[in-house]
Protein backbone atom coordinates (compact mmCIF):
# COMPACT_ATOMS: atom_id res chain seq x y z
CA UNK A 1 0.00 0.00 0.00
CA UNK A 2 1.54 3.28 -1.15
CA UNK A 3 0.60 6.81 -2.12
CA UNK A 4 2.16 9.27 -4.54
CA UNK A 5 1.01 12.73 -5.48
CA UNK A 6 1.35 16.48 -5.37
CA UNK A 7 0.99 18.13 -1.98
CA UNK A 8 -1.58 20.61 -0.74
CA UNK A 9 -0.20 22.23 2.40
CA UNK A 10 -1.95 23.86 5.35
CA UNK A 11 -0.90 25.17 8.74
CA UNK A 12 -1.68 24.39 12.36
CA UNK A 13 -5.14 23.84 13.86
CA UNK A 14 -7.02 23.15 10.64
CA UNK A 15 -10.41 22.36 12.11
CA UNK A 16 -13.26 20.26 10.82
CA UNK A 17 -15.36 23.39 10.12
CA UNK A 18 -12.68 24.54 7.67
CA UNK A 19 -12.32 21.08 6.11
CA UNK A 20 -16.07 20.93 5.47
CA UNK A 21 -18.12 23.96 6.54
CA UNK A 22 -21.18 23.10 8.64
CA UNK A 23 -23.49 24.89 6.19
CA UNK A 24 -23.06 21.93 3.78
CA UNK A 25 -23.70 19.08 6.21
CA UNK A 26 -27.26 18.62 4.97
CA UNK A 27 -25.86 17.32 1.65
CA UNK A 28 -26.11 13.53 1.54
CA UNK A 29 -24.17 12.85 -1.68
CA UNK A 30 -20.45 12.33 -0.91
CA UNK A 31 -19.25 13.72 -4.25
CA UNK A 32 -21.37 16.84 -3.92
CA UNK A 33 -20.25 17.32 -0.31
CA UNK A 34 -16.58 16.87 -1.30
CA UNK A 35 -17.01 19.72 -3.81
CA UNK A 36 -16.89 22.03 -0.78
CA UNK A 37 -13.79 20.52 0.86
CA UNK A 38 -11.40 23.20 2.17
CA UNK A 39 -13.31 25.98 0.39
CA UNK A 40 -13.15 28.47 3.28
CA UNK A 41 -9.37 28.17 3.66
CA UNK A 42 -8.41 27.27 0.06
CA UNK A 43 -11.09 28.13 -2.51
CA UNK A 44 -9.03 26.62 -5.34
CA UNK A 45 -8.47 23.26 -3.63
CA UNK A 46 -11.28 21.31 -5.32
CA UNK A 47 -10.23 22.50 -8.79
CA UNK A 48 -6.54 21.75 -8.13
CA UNK A 49 -6.70 18.37 -6.37
CA UNK A 50 -6.06 15.26 -8.44
CA UNK A 51 -6.62 11.62 -7.44
CA UNK A 52 -3.66 10.45 -5.38
CA UNK A 53 -2.61 13.89 -4.14
CA UNK A 54 -1.40 14.27 -0.58
CA UNK A 55 -2.51 16.78 2.06
CA UNK A 56 0.04 18.13 4.56
CA UNK A 57 -0.91 19.91 7.76
CA UNK A 58 0.73 21.24 10.89
CA UNK A 59 -0.15 20.56 14.50
CA UNK A 60 -3.60 19.48 15.68
CA UNK A 61 -4.96 18.78 12.19
CA UNK A 62 -8.68 17.99 12.27
CA UNK A 63 -9.46 19.65 15.59
CA UNK A 64 -12.99 20.80 16.33
CA UNK A 65 -16.13 18.74 16.05
CA UNK A 66 -16.17 14.97 15.91
CA UNK A 67 -17.96 14.69 12.57
CA UNK A 68 -16.83 11.95 10.21
CA UNK A 69 -17.65 14.23 7.30
CA UNK A 70 -14.22 15.88 7.51
CA UNK A 71 -11.99 12.89 6.72
CA UNK A 72 -14.66 11.54 4.35
CA UNK A 73 -14.62 14.65 2.12
CA UNK A 74 -10.81 14.68 2.11
CA UNK A 75 -10.79 11.07 0.89
CA UNK A 76 -13.66 11.65 -1.53
CA UNK A 77 -11.88 14.67 -3.04
CA UNK A 78 -9.06 12.36 -4.17
CA UNK A 79 -6.50 12.80 -1.40
CA UNK A 80 -4.64 9.53 -0.84
CA UNK A 81 -2.96 10.43 2.46
CA UNK A 82 -2.77 13.20 5.04
CA UNK A 83 0.56 13.93 6.73
CA UNK A 84 0.69 16.26 9.74
CA UNK A 85 2.78 17.02 12.82
CA UNK A 86 -0.12 15.84 14.98
CA UNK A 87 -3.80 15.03 14.54
CA UNK A 88 -6.72 15.71 16.81
CA UNK A 89 -7.50 12.30 18.33
CA UNK A 90 -11.13 12.10 17.17
CA UNK A 91 -10.11 13.06 13.62
CA UNK A 92 -7.39 10.39 13.71
CA UNK A 93 -9.89 7.72 14.71
CA UNK A 94 -12.51 8.90 12.22
CA UNK A 95 -9.93 8.88 9.41
CA UNK A 96 -8.98 5.28 10.15
CA UNK A 97 -12.66 4.33 10.47
CA UNK A 98 -13.42 5.57 6.94
CA UNK A 99 -10.16 4.29 5.41
CA UNK A 100 -8.19 7.54 5.02
CA UNK A 101 -4.46 6.92 5.60
CA UNK A 102 -2.91 9.53 7.91
CA UNK A 103 0.64 9.78 9.20
CA UNK A 104 2.16 11.88 11.95
CA UNK A 105 5.60 13.13 10.94
CA UNK A 106 6.81 16.52 12.21
CA UNK A 107 9.86 16.60 9.88
CA UNK A 108 7.77 15.94 6.78
CA UNK A 109 5.19 18.50 7.88
CA UNK A 110 7.89 21.15 8.26
CA UNK A 111 9.97 20.38 5.16
CA UNK A 112 7.36 19.57 2.52
CA UNK A 113 6.14 22.59 0.56
CA UNK A 114 2.89 23.01 -1.34
CA UNK A 115 3.28 21.55 -4.80
CA UNK A 116 6.08 19.11 -3.92
CA UNK A 117 5.72 15.61 -5.31
CA UNK A 118 5.72 13.10 -2.45
CA UNK A 119 5.63 9.31 -2.24
CA UNK A 120 4.58 7.41 0.88
CA UNK A 121 5.33 3.79 1.71
CA UNK A 122 2.79 2.79 4.34
CA UNK A 123 4.58 -0.48 5.10
CA UNK A 124 7.78 1.24 6.22
CA UNK A 125 6.52 4.73 7.12
CA UNK A 126 9.05 6.26 4.70
CA UNK A 127 7.90 9.52 3.15
CA UNK A 128 9.97 10.61 0.16
CA UNK A 129 9.88 14.16 -1.09
CA UNK A 130 10.70 13.53 -4.75
CA UNK A 131 10.94 17.26 -5.47
CA UNK A 132 13.61 17.91 -2.83
CA UNK A 133 15.15 14.41 -2.79
CA UNK A 134 14.57 14.12 0.97
CA UNK A 135 13.15 11.33 3.11
CA UNK A 136 11.34 11.44 6.43
CA UNK A 137 10.26 8.61 8.69
CA UNK A 138 6.82 8.23 10.21
CA UNK A 139 5.66 5.34 12.36
CA UNK A 140 4.17 2.73 10.02
CA UNK A 141 0.66 1.50 10.68
CA UNK A 142 0.22 -1.48 12.98
CA UNK A 143 -1.17 -4.50 11.13
CA UNK A 144 -4.73 -4.05 12.41
CA UNK A 145 -4.92 -0.41 11.23
CA UNK A 146 -3.37 -1.33 7.89
CA UNK A 147 -6.09 -3.99 7.47
CA UNK A 148 -8.82 -1.44 8.20
CA UNK A 149 -7.42 1.09 5.71
CA UNK A 150 -6.81 -1.51 2.99
CA UNK A 151 -10.39 -2.77 3.37
CA UNK A 152 -11.75 0.75 2.90
CA UNK A 153 -12.64 1.47 6.51
CA UNK A 154 -13.74 -0.18 9.72
CA UNK A 155 -17.14 -1.41 8.55
CA UNK A 156 -15.69 -2.83 5.34
CA UNK A 157 -12.97 -4.62 7.32
CA UNK A 158 -15.56 -6.16 9.64
CA UNK A 159 -17.63 -7.34 6.69
CA UNK A 160 -14.50 -8.77 5.05
CA UNK A 161 -13.66 -10.78 8.19
CA UNK A 162 -17.20 -12.16 8.36
CA UNK A 163 -17.06 -13.64 4.85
Amino acid sequence: MNAKGITHKYGDNVDTDVIIPARYLNIADKKELAAHCMEDIDPGFVAAVRPGDIMVGGQNFGCGSSREHAPMVILESGISCVIAKTFARIFYRNAINIGLPILECPAASEQIAAGDEVAVDFDTGIITNLTKNETYTAEPFPAFIKEIIEAGGLLASIKKRQT
